[in-house]
């Protein structure tokens, strides 16, 4: 495969580069104390995103010198992506009031899209639909929503990596069977430098990804959808489908939560995937079973919205409604009982 050196070279350099940050997180006391809204019992160094977003950032420059990305491709998805990490590194080593660290996540979601140039025409029902200024607006709160949901999700070994690596493949068989070979390397890519991580995040976890990881791979996750919907309305759609796991279960937390009168922005455990992993005692089936739902029940249902004709709205409502009465299930938003 050509560079294929390269994949293997980042793959090798996110692995060592997360072992470094561990021995550094180790040598600093830089660790995750569990308290009373954690997932995990045993203190766990942190910060081992920072490795991810070193090995992406360095694959994005590789990208761009080869003209497998467009220059401003890579300036949206490299300076969004880097600035949200600023913020989620030095909130991982101090404390920015949560006002500022959602100013600074629009400003990075503001200049993704200036670079991209807004959010591309979509299709529904058959109908290519441009919302303009409207669709722009909702673009930057998707970004920043999908940031933070990944933050949200990140609270349980193994679970926010495992994500990142089955939607990118997904995305990349999403390039390859639909024609668009150009969208395949950018989240090929993604997903070996959070492979090299995941080996040492996989349950019982080593080292966590921390906020500067796990708003990185957000926004980046964000930033690749909206750049396949600048060759593809269905590609969109197609990620939206990949991402359901994430996205069904912070957003109807989230609402359960405002109904509730809840302060959203406090840390707690009532997520659907932290009530499943406390109902199994382990992390390991729940992040085993996020993967199993993304590849045998999202990604059918994104293939057949991109490869063969079925409407990207009505594919998401397939996809989405199971994880819908999953979320139910595992009481999702619920206060924990005492």
């Amino acid at each position: 495969m050509k560079y294929g050196w390269f994949i293997a070279f980042i793959a090798l350099l996110s692995l060592a580069l997360t072992w470094a940050l561990r021995h550094y997180a180790l040598s600093r006391s830089l660790m995750d104390i569990p308290n009373a809204r954690s997932s995990h019992s045993v203190p766990t160094p942190r910060g081992g995103g920072v490795a991810i977003v070193l090995t992406f950032t360095l694959a994005l420059v590789f990208l761009w010198w080869r003209d497998l990305i467009a220059v401003s491709q890579f300036c949206a998805i490299a300076g969004a992506g880097a600035l949200v990490a600023v913020i989620g590194f030095m909130d991982d080593h101090g404390h920015i009031a949560a006002r500022w660290r959602l100013l600074g996540h629009f400003v990075a979601a503001g200049w993704l899209l200036v670079w991209l140039g807004g959010l591309p025409a979509l299709r529904f029902a058959g109908v290519v639909v441009d919302l303009g200024v409207v669709g722009h607006v909702l673009a930057a709160f998707y970004l920043v929503w999908l940031l933070n949901l990944y933050n949200f999700m990140d609270g349980i070994d193994g679970i926010a990596s495992v994500e990142a690596i089955c939607v990118c493949l997904g995305a990349c068989l999403l390039g390859w069977l639909g024609g668009w070979p150009q969208m395949v390397w950018a989240p090929l890519l993604l997903a070996v430098c959070v492979g090299g991580f995941l080996f040492w995040n996989f349950p019982p976890a080593r080292i966590f990804m921390g906020d500067a990881g796990s708003g990185f791979l957000g926004i980046v996750l964000g930033g690749l959808s909206l750049q396949a919907a600048t060759q593809s309305a269905e590609l969109l759609w197609g990620w939206l489908i990949l991402l359901g796991v994430f996205i069904v279960d912070a957003t109807f937390t989230l609402f359960r939560r405002l109904l509730r009168g809840d302060k959203v922005y406090e840390a707690h455990r009532s997520h659907a995937y932290q009530y499943a992993s406390r109902r199994f005692g382990s992390h390991l089936p729940v992040t085993m079973a996020v993967g199993v739902i993304n590849m045998f029940w999202l990604l059918p249902i994104a293939v057949a919205v991109t490869r063969f004709g079925l409407d990207g709205s009505l594919g998401v409502i397939v996809a989405y409604a199971p994880l819908l009465g999953l979320a139910i299930r595992y009481r999702a938003g619920e206060l924990e009982k005492s």
